[in-house]
C-alpha cells in the first residue's frame, strides 16, 4: 500500500498545463484532473520558514478535511522552530519533527508537499529544490526574486510536472471571483483601468551594524543562495525587507504582488508593453530603510489598458478609503474590490451593490491569514488530489510577479523603459542587467 501511495503522488502530473513564461493561462482540463487517482489519500506536508505567515497554515493542515500530516516545521532559527511547535500544538494532537535545514527535509521521500514561507530570496531556490526532489509547493509571495527566477520557476513547474501555487491569496477570495467574473461579463462595460494600492504606517528601522550572530541562529543558510557577508543587526528578523535587494524585493514584491494580481485579473492582460515609476525614499532619512518607502508605477498595456500602483509603505494616509485593495475602472462603471468586499458604481458614481463577505483575512497587520489564506492553501491539497483547479498556477501568478519585478527594476535604474508583451523582456540594457542577481557559488536556481 505504501508504494502505491508513492506512485501515486510522484505520478500526479500537469503535463496538460503548458507552462510557459511568455504563454497564455492555461488550466488543466476537467478531464486531465479526472484521470488523477488517490483523491482522498494524506498528504505529508513540511513548512519551510516559520515567521509571521505562519498562522496563514496551522487551519487548513489542521482541518480533518484537508487529511493532512505535517511532518516538518523547518527553521534556520531554533526560536522559531520552538514557536513554530508550540503553536501548531493548539492544533494538532502529535509533534512533527523540527529540522534546521531544509536539504534534509527534501530528502525524506515521505514528504509530499512543500510549503515555502522563507524570505524572498529563497522563494524560488527553495521551490526548485522541492520539485527537484518529488515534491508539489506552495510557495509565498513574492515567488520570485527577480525575472530570471520568475522564469526559471515556471520552467521547473512544467518540467518536474509539479502543482505549484502562488500564495496570492485573493485569487480563491469567493466575493472577488464574483466580482471579477462579472466585470469579464460586462458589468462595467470595458474595463480599462486598474489602481492597486496599499498604504501603512511603518516605523523608523534601525541601521545595520556589524553584530554577533543571534544565538540559534544558522546564518549561512539563512542567506542560502544570496552572496555571503557579516551579519548585521536586525537583519534575520522582518527588516531584511528593506536593507537593500540582496534578500527582498521591497513593497512592491511585499504586499504589492497581492493588489497589482487582482488589477491584472480584472484586465485580463499579461505583460505590459511600458513601466513607468516614480519613487523615492521620503521617511525617516537618516534610518536604515536603503529603498523608496513610497512608489507609484504605471504599466500601460495592448488595447490601451493601464495598470497604476501606489504603494506608500510609511505614510498611512488613506487615499482610497482604506488602507489597501484595487479600483477596477470601466466604460460604463467602476468596482472597488478588497479583502472582505466589494462595491459596485455605475459610470456616474452611483453605488449600485455593495457586498460585505465578513471574512477574516488580515489586511494590513503584519503576519496574516484568515479564511481566504485557508482556502487557497486548501485549493492546492484538493488540486494535487484532482478535485480541484489551482486558483493561482504558476505560470499565470509569475506574470503578476513580473509587474514587481518591473517596477524595481525601473526605480533602480532610475528610467522607464519598453517592454515585449510576448516574452516578457526588457528593451533596456540598464534593465536587462538586472534580469537576474549574483548568486553565492552552488547556488543558482536551476533546473
Amino acid at each position: 500500500m505504501k508504494n502505491n501511495r508513492r506512485d501515486f503522488i510522484k505520478k500526479t502530473t500537469l503535463a496538460s498545463v503548458g507552462i510557459s513564461l511568455a504563454g497564455s493561462v492555461n488550466a488543466m482540463s476537467a478531464k486531465s484532473y479526472n484521470n488523477i487517482v488517490g483523491s482522498n489519500e494524506r498528504l505529508n506536508v513540511a513548512i519551510a520558514g516559520l515567521g509571521r505567515r505562519l498562522n496563514a497554515f496551522k487551519s487548513p493542515i489542521a482541518l480533518k478535511e484537508s487529511n493532512i500530516k505535517l511532518l516538518y516545521l523547518c527553521d534556520v532559527m531554533e526560536s522559531q522552530r520552538l514557536k513554530g511547535l508550540k503553536a501548531f500544538r493548539e492544533h494538532i494532537d502529535y509533534n512533527p519533527i523540527l529540522e534546521n535545514d531544509i536539504r534534509k527535509v527534501l530528502d525524506d521521500k515521505n514528504v509530499d508537499v512543500l510549503i515555502n514561507a522563507t524570505p524572498d530570496h529563497w522563494h524560488t531556490p527553495g521551490s526548485i529544490m522541492a520539485m527537484k526532489a518529488g515534491k508539489h509547493v506552495y510557495v509565498e509571495k513574492p515567488c520570485s526574486h527577480n525575472m530570471y527566477e520568475n522564469e526559471q520557476l515556471v520552467k521547473a513547474a512544467k518540467h518536474f510536472n509539479k502543482v505549484v501555487q502562488m500564495g496570492n491569496q485573493q485569487r480563491s477570495s469567493g466575493h472577488t471571483i464574483e466580482i471579477i467574473n462579472e466585470i469579464h461579463n460586462g458589468i462595467i462595460g470595458k474595463p480599462y483601468k486598474a489602481v492597486a494600492f496599499y498604504n501603512n504606517g511603518r516605523g523608523e528601522v534601525p541601521q545595520q551594524n556589524n553584530a554577533p550572530i543571534p544565538k540559534g541562529l544558522d546564518w549561512d543558510l539563512w542567506q542560502g543562495p544570496a552572496p555571503r557577508r557579516d551579519y548585521t543587526s536586525e537583519t534575520w528578523d522582518y527588516n531584511w525587507h528593506w536593507y537593500g535587494w540582496d534578500y527582498g524585493t521591497a513593497e512592491a514584491g511585499n504586499n504589492g504582488t497581492h493588489e497589482l494580481d487582482v488589477a491584472r485579473w480584472a484586465l485580463q492582460v499579461d505583460f505590459p508593453q511600458h513601466v513607468y515609476v516614480e519613487a523615492e525614499k521620503r521617511h525617516f532619512l537618516e534610518d536604515g530603510w536603503e529603498m523608496y518607502d513610497d512608489m507609484e508605477a504605471t504599466f500601460k498595456f495592448a488595447d490601451n489598458k493601464i495598470i497604476k500602483w501606489d504603494g506608500k509603505s510609511r505614510n498611512s494616509y488613506s487615499t482610497y478609503g482604506t488602507g489597501r485593495g484595487t479600483v477596477i475602472y470601466g466604460t460604463e462603471g467602476s468596482v472597488f474590490v478588497d479583502r472582505g468586499k466589494y462595491m459596485l458604481y455605475d459610470r456616474k458614481g452611483k453605488l449600485v451593490k455593495e457586498y460585505n463577505s465578513a471574512s477574516n483575512e488580515a489586511g494590513t497587520a503584519l503576519g496574516g491569514g484568515g479564511d481566504t489564506s485557508t482556502q487557497h492553501v486548501q485549493n492546492l491539497f484538493n488540486t494535487i488530489r484532482g478535485k480541484e483547479k489551482l486558483t493561482a498556477p504558476i505560470d499565470d501568478a509569475s506574470k503578476s510577479m513580473a509587474l514587481v519585478h518591473y517596477a524595481n527594476i525601473a526605480y533602480r535604474i532610475n528610467d522607464s523603459f519598453d517592454i515585449d508583451d510576448k516574452t516578457g523582456m526588457m528593451y533596456n540594457r540598464n534593465a536587462m542587467n538586472l534580469w537576474s542577481r549574483t548568486y553565492e557559488p552552488g547556488w543558482e536556481p536551476k533546473i
